[in-house]
Formats: structure tokens, C-alpha cells, sequence
């Protein structure tokens, strides 16, 4: 901004003639050299901070090597062109050029302005998502100078939301130091900011700012105000006075403030104040007015005294408010109450109760890792909470944590294996996790050749699909369940091809691997943009056999170069058929589902281990496949499975199971003909 002033003063000079012109061009050199060497040089590496590490030394090279000197040469080009322009049209007068220059000079100073304040207004913001992704430090930016400029932009006028953004990146980087900057300007700030301040202080009370905090409980304040403001003094005083919080448990009090008081009491009162304080919270968890509850259930998350009121936790669970069962929860998390964890694990099942859940075993930390991980890998329950499941245990990411997702890793498989991936990914790309942590974690526990291991177990997998999609084919087998089979192995295919890009991010640069899975989406020339850039950040023995895989190739060709992996000899049809299911836990559900159906349509034979296997199955569907097999294969294994499968959890194939039931019990015996023995293998009764 300092050079677009010496922009204006000094263009001043292009009025006063050829030599004044001549003189002014030397003030401009200047001050240019003069601002450049020292301002911009020591402040433009600030304004790359937001910019990833991986990529800012590039841009910076970029934009000084290049950039600039375009620029520079682009203004001399316009320069000349204006004066060319001028002679073309007549006016040859130096002073009516001079006037151009200035009023050109002017425009660009005026748009060099805007530029300026354009990147002040959303500079703050860069610099807040810088500090979320963890590409903020002390390292990267003098911390005495951010501070300064806190203080400058919370106390001059602006928007609240901007004032909102400084104190949380504030809490990004220094959150010990708040108090010393936040403080001091209590009193300043509007209602909202005093109370993001207040509970930004709470994170790490220090005694040395108790005092500005005392002056707003002295003062009359808002009770979302008054309630921090309270719990600040009395967490950091040595010896409070707790008959001064006897006034706040009265029942006209605000039940923000009673609550906060109620809690302090139970922390710090004598047998006598923590009486009085479970009884006033007892009013609070039983009032009638929502509001009284939701406040009552917060304050039992900041107690650490529950014996007399553990009575109230299974009524406010099943609340008819939806805020109290949420506080209640975060409660159950911030007080550690272990026999109510199961609790925050159903609560993972609802959309409506999934964020609290997940906030309260978050905070549990590796408290929460043993339930958490009991609950992922147990295939009987549902597909959401297993995925939640997962998904919290990467949000807590201790050590422990992470340790737990790379042992999963290598025993899940399909859908368990991608979102352990998944999060694994996020954790790196999206909150900066740094050393031993996230993809560090990851190649520190396997280890490059454990990602080479893992790699090499999906392209066997691959080599299965491909010889299925050969000895399955139109040509060998038609009909619809083969085609629906076939597309369940297309699904399979893409799947595998998704956590391989997944793990070639542990081994290879993140944005190389990700430009080259967009690129392959594309058109042909995007394809092979896409292989050429996998080429090139690629250095592990399998790349060939990857490239191949990617690329559009017959699938004879594509197994051939998996034949470190698998060695292809052709099958019959139903052969193949029986292999795929010796692969069922790595198929998908839907995928074993038309492995049966298409057993059935073809009247071909499945061995008894497949059937009952799969006849356990946690899916449904797969379930009724099975009966819908075994009716044709085998009625007389089905009649003696069919009463156990009215007990089946899935509606559906009890409905099924009892068709079933009426259509043999329907028959009279010796009137269907028995299957043919040499198309059919009955199982065992």
C-alpha cells in the first residue's frame, strides 16, 4: 500500500514537463527500490503462509521468477503502446501525454487499492484455515508480530465476524497465551465476542487475567456471559469464597448461570454446598421447561460429583427433547460415567444424536478405543455405526488410535479397508497431522514394503475378478442373473482400483496420484495424460502391472501382466462360479447374492460349505439367495433350516422363509420330481 502513496505523489511530477518528468521517473525508481528491498522483502513471505508447504516454495518461485518480470515487461509494452497510440492519433504534445500517463497511473493505483484491500479482507481468513490444516506455526510467522496485529484488528472498527476469525486463530496458535491479548479487552468487545473470549480463556485459565474477569461478574452481564465468567474465577482461585455462590441456586436466576454454579459447588463445596447443589440441579433435570434440562444436563458435564443424581441419566436419555438427550450425552462423555458408554454407541446409529455421540467418545479418548473398535469389525451390526465407529476412532488420533486403524487395516477387506483409508487420508490432507502421525503413521507401523504387501493383495484380488469376468462372459453363459453378476464384478473391479490410488497416496506424491485418477476419467488424451503422470511418480516394482491395469485393455492382456500374482488357467462356468465363493469374504454382498442366484437359474452345484456359510451371512439378501438356492438344490435340507430362519433379525426373509414353508408344506409328497443328480449336489441333512 506504501508503494501505491509513492505511486500517486510521485506521478505528480509527469505535469510539470520533460524534465520534471525525467526527475519524477528518478523519485519513482526510488522509491521503488527503496519499498522493494525492504517493506516488500520482508513481508511478502507472511502473505504466502496460507499456501501448503508443498506447494508454496513452487509458487514462490513462480510468482518472483516469473510473474514479475511477465509484468514489468507487459507494463512497458503498454507504455509504449500508449505512446504509439498518441502519435497515431495527432496529439504529439508532451504535456497532453503526460496527461495520459497520469490519469493511466491513477487507474492503476486506484485498482491497486482495491487489490489491497480485497486481500486484507480475506487474508484473515486464509490464515484461520491455515492454522485448522496445521500449516500455520510459530516457525512460519513471528508470533509477537500476529499478536500485534490481533490487537490492531480486535480493537479497531470492523466486522464482528472478522474480530470472530482473529480469536480463533488466536486459539490455533497459541492457545495458552489468549488470556494475554483477550483479557485486557473484555470490556471492548460486543456480547458475542466476550463470551467466545470467556470460554477461549477457559481452555487454560491462568490466574494473572482473574481480575479483568472479576469486573464483569461486578458488572451487570448477559448469562451466557455471566456463567463463564464465574467458572473462569472460581477454577482459578486459590481459596474462593463458595457463599458467594449460593446466590446464583435461586429459582429465579437464569438456569445458564444457576447450572454453572450448581456444578462449581459440587466441584469445590463441603458436604453441606454440595447437598444444596445436587438439589438445585435435581429441579433443574426434572423441571418441566426444556430449557431448565438442557442447562441441568450441561452442568452435570462440568461436575465431577454424579452419586445422587446418576438416578436422573436413563430418563433424560430417553427425553422427549431433542436438545436434552444431545446435552445429556456430552455430559456422559465429560464425566466419564462408564456404565452409560453404550449408550453413546447406539446414539451413533441416528443422524439426530450422531454429532453429540461422536463429540462425547471423542473426548473419551483411548478410554472409548476398545468399545469403538469392538463395534467397527463386528459385521453383525449395522453398516453406519461401524463406519462411525471408525470414523471416531480417527478423531480421537492418539497413537493407540492410529495403531488400532493400521491393524485393521490389514486384516478388513472392501468397504472396512476403503474407509479405514479414507481416514487415514483425511487425517493427512485436511488437518496436517505431521510427523508419526497420519501417512507417517502409516508407513512408520507397515513400512514401505507393508503399502507394496498391501498393493500386491489387491492386484491378486484383481487377477480374480478379471479370470471371473473371462469364464463368466456373455458368450458362455447368458441370462439375467449372469448379467447381473457380471456388473457386480465391474463394481468389484472399480473398488479395487479406488484403494489402490488410496495406497499409492502413502508411497507417492498425494497431488501426482489424485491428477492422474481425475485425468483417467476423462476422455482418451485425458487417460493417457493420466497413465503418463502414474508413469512418472511411480517407483515400485507393480507399476507395470498398475499401468496395465488402467489402461484399456483386453482383460486377457490385463491378467497376463498379473502373473506375479495369479496365474490364469481357464475354467467351466460353474467351475469359476465355486472359485468365486471360495473368495466370498472378499466379494460384496451383492456380488454373493448373484453368485446364488445364478447357481440356481443355471442348476449348478454349490458345495455344502458355501451354502452354510453364506446362509450366516449378515446381509439379508444374501440370506434369502441362499433359500432361494436351496429350494431347487435341496428341499430337504430347506425344510429343516426353515423354522430356525423365522427367527431371522431381516423381515424380509421371514417372509421368504415362511413362502417357502407354505409352498413344501403345499406339495404332496413324491409329486415333484427330484432334482437331477448330475446338475444338482443336495447338502447333507
Amino acid at each position: 500500500m506504501a508503494i501505491g502513496i509513492g505511486t500517486l505523489v510521485g506521478s505528480h511530477g509527469a505535469v510539470m514537463g520533460v524534465a520534471a518528468l525525467f526527475m519524477g521517473l528518478i523519485i519513482l525508481k526510488f522509491f521503488d527500490e527503496w519499498l522493494r528491498y525492504t517493506l516488500v522483502a520482508s513481508t511478502r513471505p507472511i502473505l504466502f503462509q496460507p499456501i501448503p508447504d508443498s506447494h508454496r516454495t513452487g509458487i514462490q518461485s513462480l510468482v518472483g521468477g516469473i510473474a514479475e518480470p511477465l509484468s514489468m515487461g507487459f507494463t512497458g509494452v503498454i507504455i509504449l503502446g500508449v505512446i504509439g497510440l498518441c502519435e497515431a492519433l495527432g496529439f504529439t504534445n508532451p504535456d497532453f501525454q503526460s496527461q495520459v500517463f497520469l490519469i493511466l497511473i491513477v487507474g492503476a493505483a486506484v485498482i491497486w487499492f482495491g487489490a489491497l484491500l480485497l486481500l486484507r479482507s480475506r487474508y484473515l481468513n486464509l490464515l484461520v484455515l491455515s492454522a485448522e490444516r496445521g500449516l500455520l506455526s510459530v516457525s512460519d510467522a513471528s508470533l509477537r508480530v500476529l499478536k500485534r496485529a490481533f490487537i490492531d484488528q480486535l480493537e479497531q472498527p470492523g466486522r464482528e465476524a472478522d474480530k470472530r476469525s482473529c480469536i480463533e486463530l488466536l486459539c490455533h496458535i497459541d492457545p495458552r497465551g489468549v488470556g494475554e491479548i483477550l483479557a485486557p479487552m473484555l470490556p471492548k468487545l460486543s456480547p458475542r465476542l466476550r463470551r467466545q473470549s470467556l470460554e477461549a480463556m477457559l481452555e487454560h485459565p491462568n490466574p494473572d487475567y482473574i481480575e479483568p474477569v472479576r469486573h464483569l461478574i461486578t458488572t451487570q452481564q448477559l448469562p451466557e456471559i455471566l456463567a463463564p465468567a464465574l467458572r473462569y474465577v472460581w477454577l482459578t482461585e486459590e481459596s474462593p469464597n463458595i457463599e458467594d455462590l449460593r446466590a446464583y441456586l435461586k429459582p429465579e436466576v437464569d438456569p445458564v448461570v444457576r447450572g454453572t454454579a450448581a456444578s462449581l459447588m459440587l466441584r469445590k463445596g463441603n458436604p453441606r454446598e454440595k447437598a444444596e447443589a445436587t438439589s438445585a440441579l435435581r429441579q433443574m433435570l426434572t423441571h418441566e421447561r426444556e430449557r431448565e434440562r438442557v442447562m441441568g444436563c450441561r452442568a452435570l458435564g462440568e461436575a465431577n460429583y454424579l452419586q445422587a443424581l446418576r438416578l436422573y441419566i436413563p430418563a433424560l436419555l430417553q427425553d422427549e427433547s431433542l436438545r436434552v438427550r444431545r446435552a445429556m450425552l456430552e455430559a456422559i462423555g465429560a464425566t466419564h460415567i462408564t456404565e452409560h458408554y453404550p449408550s453413546l454407541l447406539q446414539a451413533l446409529r441416528y443422524k439426530s444424536t450422531r454429532d453429540a455421540a461422536g463429540e462425547a467418545l471423542t473426548r473419551l479418548g483411548n478410554d472409548a478405543l476398545p468399545m469403538l473398535e469392538a463395534q467397527a469389525v463386528d459385521i453383525y451390526k449395522p453398516e453406519i455405526l461401524r463406519n462411525q465407529a471408525w470414523q471416531v476412532m480417527g478423531n480421537i488420533g492418539t497413537s493407540e488410535a492410529l495403531d488400532r486403524l493400521m491393524d485393521n487395516l490389514l486384516t478388513t477387506w472392501g468397504d472396512t479397508r476403503r474407509s479405514i483409508l479414507r481416514i487415514l487420508l483425511k487425517l493427512f490432507q485436511e488437518t496436517g497431522l505431521r510427523r508419526s502421525q497420519g501417512i507417517d503413521a502409516a508407513l512408520d507401523r507397515l513400512g514401505r514394503d507393508g503399502i507394496e504387501q498391501l498393493l500386491n493383495q489387491e492386484l491378486t484380488f484383481m487377477g480374480q475378478v478379471y479370470a471371473a469376468r473371462i469364464d463368466l462372459s456373455e458368450e458362455r453363459v447368458t441370462g439375467r442373473e449372469a448379467h447381473l453378476l457380471r456388473g457386480a464384478l465391474r463394481d468389484l473391479q472399480t473398488d479395487v482400483i479406488g484403494r489402490i490410488f488410496m495406497l499409492l497416496r502413502f508411497i507417492s506424491s498425494p497431488s501426482a496420484i489424485q491428477a492422474a485418477q481425475v485425468s483417467l476419467q476423462g476422455s482418451a488424451s485425458s487417460r493417457a495424460r493420466g497413465l503418463e503422470i502414474l508413469d512418472n511418480a511411480l517407483d515400485i516394482p507393480s507399476k507395470r502391472a498398475i499401468l496395465t491395469v488402467l489402461d484399456g485393455r483386453s482383460h486377457i492382456d490385463k491378467i497376463k501382466s498379473l502373473g506375479t500374482w495369479i496365474t490364469y488357467e481357464p475354467m467351466k462356468p460353474s467351475d469359476r462360479l465355486r472359485a468365486l465363493l471360495d473368495l466370498r469374504y472378499f466379494l460384496s454382498d451383492w456380488a454373493l447374492a448373484c453368485c446364488f442366484h445364478l447357481a440356481r437359474q443355471q442348476r449348478w452345484s454349490v458345495t455344502p460349505d458355501h451354502t452354510l456359510s453364506c446362509l450366516k451371512h449378515p446381509t439379508g439378501f444374501v440370506r434369502e439367495a441362499v433359500l432361494s438356492y436351496l429350494s431347487l438344490a435341496s428341499p430337504a435340507v430347506l425344510a429343516n433350516l426353515l423354522p430356525m430362519m423365522n427367527y431371522d433379525p431381516n423381515p424380509l426373509v421371514v417372509a421368504q422363509a415362511r413362502q417357502l414353508q407354505s409352498e413344501l408344506n403345499g406339495q404332496s409328497h413324491g409329486a415333484d420330481q427330484p432334482p437331477d443328480p448330475q446338475t444338482l449336489n443336495p447338502l447333507p441333512s
